[in-house]
Protein backbone atom coordinates (compact mmCIF):
# COMPACT_ATOMS: atom_id res chain seq x y z
CA UNK A 1 0.00 0.00 0.00
CA UNK A 2 1.13 3.51 -0.75
CA UNK A 3 -0.21 6.61 0.93
CA UNK A 4 -0.06 10.37 0.53
CA UNK A 5 -1.72 13.04 2.63
CA UNK A 6 -5.19 12.30 1.18
CA UNK A 7 -4.91 9.18 -0.97
CA UNK A 8 -4.41 5.49 -0.25
CA UNK A 9 -3.41 3.09 -3.04
CA UNK A 10 -4.31 -0.39 -1.83
CA UNK A 11 -5.07 -3.83 -3.21
CA UNK A 12 -8.48 -4.36 -4.75
CA UNK A 13 -11.25 -5.95 -2.72
CA UNK A 14 -14.03 -7.96 -4.28
CA UNK A 15 -16.57 -5.49 -2.85
CA UNK A 16 -14.92 -2.69 -4.89
CA UNK A 17 -16.31 -4.25 -8.04
CA UNK A 18 -19.90 -3.10 -7.40
CA UNK A 19 -18.75 0.51 -7.37
CA UNK A 20 -16.39 -0.07 -10.31
CA UNK A 21 -19.36 -1.46 -12.23
CA UNK A 22 -21.06 1.95 -11.83
CA UNK A 23 -17.97 3.66 -13.23
CA UNK A 24 -17.67 1.18 -16.11
CA UNK A 25 -21.21 2.07 -17.21
CA UNK A 26 -20.80 5.86 -17.15
CA UNK A 27 -20.65 7.21 -20.74
CA UNK A 28 -18.72 10.29 -19.62
CA UNK A 29 -15.95 8.10 -18.26
CA UNK A 30 -15.88 6.19 -21.55
CA UNK A 31 -15.22 9.49 -23.31
CA UNK A 32 -12.43 10.63 -20.99
CA UNK A 33 -10.78 7.21 -21.16
CA UNK A 34 -10.95 7.26 -24.95
CA UNK A 35 -13.11 4.15 -25.21
CA UNK A 36 -16.11 3.28 -27.31
CA UNK A 37 -19.22 3.07 -25.12
CA UNK A 38 -20.07 -0.52 -24.20
CA UNK A 39 -22.09 -1.62 -21.18
CA UNK A 40 -20.31 -3.78 -18.60
CA UNK A 41 -21.84 -6.60 -16.62
CA UNK A 42 -21.18 -6.86 -12.90
CA UNK A 43 -20.73 -10.61 -13.29
CA UNK A 44 -17.94 -10.00 -15.81
CA UNK A 45 -16.12 -7.62 -13.46
CA UNK A 46 -16.42 -10.09 -10.59
CA UNK A 47 -15.13 -12.92 -12.79
CA UNK A 48 -12.21 -10.75 -13.93
CA UNK A 49 -11.40 -9.93 -10.30
CA UNK A 50 -11.59 -13.61 -9.29
CA UNK A 51 -9.39 -14.80 -12.17
CA UNK A 52 -6.75 -12.07 -12.39
CA UNK A 53 -4.15 -11.20 -9.83
CA UNK A 54 -1.20 -8.85 -10.23
CA UNK A 55 1.42 -10.33 -12.51
CA UNK A 56 5.00 -9.45 -13.23
CA UNK A 57 3.72 -7.33 -16.10
CA UNK A 58 1.02 -5.40 -14.22
CA UNK A 59 0.51 -3.82 -10.82
CA UNK A 60 -2.99 -2.51 -10.12
CA UNK A 61 -4.23 -0.51 -7.16
CA UNK A 62 -7.61 0.54 -5.83
CA UNK A 63 -7.77 4.28 -5.13
CA UNK A 64 -9.23 5.08 -1.72
CA UNK A 65 -10.04 8.61 -0.59
CA UNK A 66 -12.00 9.41 2.57
CA UNK A 67 -12.19 5.62 3.15
CA UNK A 68 -14.17 5.28 -0.09
CA UNK A 69 -13.23 3.38 -3.26
CA UNK A 70 -13.15 6.05 -5.99
CA UNK A 71 -11.29 4.38 -8.86
CA UNK A 72 -8.24 2.44 -9.90
CA UNK A 73 -4.72 3.00 -11.18
CA UNK A 74 -1.64 1.04 -11.99
CA UNK A 75 1.51 0.34 -13.91
CA UNK A 76 1.33 -1.99 -16.90
CA UNK A 77 3.36 -3.36 -19.80
CA UNK A 78 6.61 -3.65 -17.86
CA UNK A 79 9.53 -4.04 -20.23
CA UNK A 80 12.44 -5.44 -18.20
CA UNK A 81 14.97 -5.08 -21.02
CA UNK A 82 14.29 -1.39 -21.60
CA UNK A 83 13.13 -0.62 -18.04
CA UNK A 84 9.85 1.02 -19.05
CA UNK A 85 6.21 0.73 -18.04
CA UNK A 86 2.86 2.33 -18.80
CA UNK A 87 0.86 4.31 -16.21
CA UNK A 88 -2.94 4.53 -16.01
CA UNK A 89 -5.35 6.32 -13.68
CA UNK A 90 -9.13 6.41 -13.51
CA UNK A 91 -10.92 8.38 -10.82
CA UNK A 92 -14.46 7.19 -11.43
CA UNK A 93 -16.18 9.20 -8.71
CA UNK A 94 -16.73 12.65 -10.24
CA UNK A 95 -16.95 14.23 -6.79
CA UNK A 96 -13.17 13.82 -6.61
CA UNK A 97 -12.36 15.39 -9.98
CA UNK A 98 -10.50 18.70 -10.20
CA UNK A 99 -9.26 18.67 -6.60
CA UNK A 100 -5.62 17.63 -7.07
CA UNK A 101 -6.10 13.96 -6.22
CA UNK A 102 -4.83 12.91 -9.64
CA UNK A 103 -1.46 14.52 -8.96
CA UNK A 104 -1.13 12.71 -5.66
CA UNK A 105 -2.02 9.40 -7.32
CA UNK A 106 0.41 9.90 -10.21
CA UNK A 107 3.20 10.89 -7.83
CA UNK A 108 2.61 7.77 -5.72
CA UNK A 109 2.75 5.61 -8.87
CA UNK A 110 5.95 7.33 -10.01
CA UNK A 111 7.52 6.79 -6.60
CA UNK A 112 6.67 3.09 -6.86
CA UNK A 113 7.91 2.81 -10.46
CA UNK A 114 11.23 4.57 -9.99
CA UNK A 115 12.08 3.58 -6.41
CA UNK A 116 10.68 0.06 -6.17
CA UNK A 117 10.50 -1.30 -9.73
CA UNK A 118 13.65 0.50 -10.90
CA UNK A 119 12.25 1.59 -14.25
CA UNK A 120 13.94 4.27 -16.34
CA UNK A 121 10.89 5.60 -18.20
CA UNK A 122 7.16 5.72 -17.45
CA UNK A 123 4.80 6.52 -20.30
CA UNK A 124 1.08 6.87 -20.85
CA UNK A 125 -1.53 7.48 -23.50
CA UNK A 126 -4.41 9.94 -23.36
CA UNK A 127 -6.27 11.93 -26.00
CA UNK A 128 -6.09 15.54 -27.08
CA UNK A 129 -9.51 16.42 -25.62
CA UNK A 130 -8.48 15.35 -22.10
CA UNK A 131 -6.80 18.62 -21.12
CA UNK A 132 -7.45 18.09 -17.39
CA UNK A 133 -5.45 14.84 -17.47
CA UNK A 134 -2.64 16.36 -19.53
CA UNK A 135 -2.35 19.28 -17.07
CA UNK A 136 -2.07 16.76 -14.24
CA UNK A 137 0.59 14.72 -16.04
CA UNK A 138 2.61 17.81 -16.97
CA UNK A 139 2.48 19.01 -13.35
CA UNK A 140 3.97 15.64 -12.36
CA UNK A 141 6.85 15.99 -14.84
CA UNK A 142 5.53 14.22 -17.94
CA UNK A 143 6.26 15.70 -21.36
CA UNK A 144 4.46 15.10 -24.63
CA UNK A 145 6.58 12.70 -26.66
CA UNK A 146 4.32 12.08 -29.61
CA UNK A 147 0.91 12.41 -31.14
CA UNK A 148 -1.04 10.10 -33.40
CA UNK A 149 -3.20 12.47 -35.38
CA UNK A 150 -6.93 11.76 -35.61
CA UNK A 151 -6.33 8.33 -34.11
CA UNK A 152 -9.51 7.99 -32.03
CA UNK A 153 -13.17 8.44 -32.94
CA UNK A 154 -14.77 10.06 -29.87
CA UNK A 155 -18.10 11.75 -29.49
CA UNK A 156 -18.66 12.09 -33.25
CA UNK A 157 -15.22 13.34 -34.27
CA UNK A 158 -11.61 12.25 -34.63
CA UNK A 159 -9.15 13.30 -31.91
CA UNK A 160 -5.41 12.80 -31.48
CA UNK A 161 -3.90 10.15 -29.23
CA UNK A 162 -1.20 11.79 -27.12
CA UNK A 163 1.83 9.88 -25.81
CA UNK A 164 3.52 11.34 -22.73
CA UNK A 165 6.52 10.16 -20.73
CA UNK A 166 8.83 10.89 -17.84
CA UNK A 167 12.39 9.66 -17.33
CA UNK A 168 13.97 8.65 -14.04
CA UNK A 169 16.45 11.55 -14.31
CA UNK A 170 13.57 14.03 -14.73
CA UNK A 171 11.76 12.53 -11.75
CA UNK A 172 14.84 12.76 -9.51
CA UNK A 173 15.31 16.50 -10.22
Amino acid sequence: MFKSARVLLRPFRREDMARQWEFENDPELWFWDGHTPAPAKLESLLAHYDENKNSENEVSFAIEIDKLYVGHCGLHSFDQTNQTCELSVEIGDKGYWGKGYGREIVNLLLQYAFNHRHVNRVWLETHSENERAMRCYRACGFVEEGRLRQHLWLDGRYVDRVIMGILREDYLQ
